[in-house]
């Protein structure tokens, strides 16, 4: 046929694989050892690095300060440049510093802040949700019920209102010239 089969009809293997010994990372025998070794003695580290958003925030902030440097640099470099091949360079350099750290603040603010929100929320979320288990497991076995939760909201709110109606009927009573809205009355 072509070529790519034996007389066996078993798959050859590619000339350059054989020849180097290489895996299908392109290490060979003994990078692959070490590398391996390395990942055995840094797993918590390379688990970190690969779920989680280390790279995503290094590359963050060189970018970051490399903008704000380049941006400097070529704002320092503006008064300086006469000629205009120069001046075109130093507007460039201007220009990109500027746009490499504005970039930088507007995916902090579109990106990571909301992922960071998201995981927060998650992880409370998912305590909310163990607590539950726990108290099903050591309880009566019978779950909250979730739109009961809003029952403590409604106890708190109902005491805040007495409390607050409590201290508008005293202030009547007293026949204080204060205003009659005691929260009106502390903001001014």
């Amino acid at each position: 046929m072509t070529g790519e089969r034996g007389a066996t009809g078993a798959r050859r293997p590619l000339a350059d694989e054989s020849a180097q010994g290489q895996d299908a990372l392109g290490l060979e025998e003994l990078e692959r050892a070490a590398m391996l070794a390395w990942v055995s003695e840094n797993l918590t580290l390379v688990r970190r690095s690969a779920s989680g958003q280390r790279i995503l925030y290094w590359s963050l902030g060189i970018c970051f300060v490399v903008g704000l440097a380049a941006h400097s640099g070529g704002f320092l470099l503006r008064s300086s440049a006469t000629t205009e091949p120069l001046m075109l360079v130093v507007d460039l350099l201007y220009a990109l510093g500027w746009a490499l750290w504005t970039g930088v603040v507007l995916v902090v603010f579109l990106e990571v802040y909301p992922e960071a929100k998201k995981r927060q929320y998650k992880r409370a979320l998912d305590a909310y949700e163990a607590a539950v288990r726990d108290r099903v497991q050591t309880g009566g076995g019978q779950a909250p019920d979730p739109v009961g939760a809003g029952d403590i909201w409604t106890r708190q709110y109902k005491r805040a209102l007495d409390a607050y109606t409590a201290a508008v009927r005293d202030r009547a009573r007293a026949g204080s010239s204060q205003t009659s809205d005691p929260v009106s009355a502390e903001e001014a």
